[in-house]
């Protein structure tokens, strides 16, 4: 990792589509919801804006339609202190919208993003010193999975950041109603050799590897460059790490309302904790914690904690209610 960034660059970069999310309020499901709940969500906004709560500078950006909906987003990622110096706003296009319902204990997420601003940005559109001058690049396989544009955006990315000793951290985030398995498994795996950290689920990897055999799966990440970071143990994450896997307990949720965002927390423990100079299995505890804490409450990003609240859960401080 490098000892400084550059002026002008903070210390994580992540780029991306978010999109409107509206939810719906009947536990019914969407068909017979009267009201809708308005929001935001993105896998690379809710990281970076759970990095920042966790005391390090981070930088989003992506392509918003010219419309209220991209205010919304635009107003909102910066009020939680990110900078989205980089986003390109004004484009011929709409912002991506979502809507969520959840019935009889089912999540359903439906997408309209289809010819959206960020499904049209382009890699000429990067800021190479922007990107050059961060300690970290964070991208997910979404944005690869968006357009061939969006790949082409990650492949430049990955390629700025390498050149300039910036560490590049991948979460491939499989989401099949983008791409089909066959399209994403190659370009999911060509990206996780360039990456330095890879932070899969174990549930994609036996789709990535096609394989439910751990020791092959186990076996196939040690060919990679990257330290592993595998989600979705026994309650557990495992490190793997120069041939070495270590598991890494979670932290018990005293009551899950929402596991939507659960990931995209982790994520941002586990960087805030790279920044923070711990290792790959302290910052793993980190990411841990974060994503426990999030899934005890509603939200895609509104519930990452801030490192306040982090250290009075690993002090075990109290909470004064009056």
């Amino acid at each position: 990792m490098q000892d400084s960034n550059l002026p002008g660059s903070p210390e994580l970069v992540t780029f991306g589509e978010s999109m409107g999310l509206f939810t719906a309020q009947d536990s019914r499901g969407l068909e017979y919801a009267s009201t809708l709940h308005k929001s935001f969500g993105g896998a690379e906004s809710n990281v970076a804006i759970g990095v920042a709560r966790l005391g390090h500078t981070s930088g989003w950006f992506g392509a918003l339609g010219k419309d209220p909906l991209g205010d919304m987003i635009y107003k909102s990622i910066r009020g939680e202190g990110v900078d989205v110096s980089q986003t390109v706003r004004g484009v011929d296009a709409p912002t991506g919208m979502m809507i969520r319902e959840n019935t009889a204990g089912r999540t359903s997420v439906y997408y309209y993003r289809k010819g959206s601003a960020a499904s049209r940005m382009q890699p000429d559109q990067l800021n190479a010193s922007y990107i050059a001058g961060a300690k970290i690049l964070h991208v997910t396989g979404i944005t690869a999975a968006i357009s061939p544009s969006g790949l082409a955006c990650v492949e430049a990315a990955i390629d700025i950041a390498a050149a300039a000793g910036v560490k590049i951290s991948f979460d491939p985030n499989l989401r099949l109603k983008l791409w089909s398995l066959e399209e994403a498994r190659g370009v999911l795996l060509r990206l996780a050799e360039k990456a330095d950290y890879f932070l899969p689920g174990l549930d994609e990897l036996k789709l990535l590897y096609d394989t439910d055999d751990d020791a092959a799966i186990f076996a196939s990440l040690s060919k990679l460059k990257a330290v592993s970071i595998v989600k979705g143990g026994p309650d557990l994450t495992y490190v793997l790490e120069q041939g070495n896997v270590t598991e890494v307990p979670y932290f018990k949720a005293d009551n899950v309302l929402d596991t939507v965002g659960a990931g995209d927390g982790f994520c941002a423990g586990f960087i805030a904790g790279l920044l923070k100079g711990e290792s790959a299995v302290e910052a793993t505890r980190l990411g841990n914690l974060t994503g426990s804490m999030v899934i005890q409450a509603v939200g895609d990003w509104e519930a990452l904690p801030t490192w306040e609240q982090v250290e009075a859960k690993l002090g075990n401080k109290a909470h004064i209610e009056r």
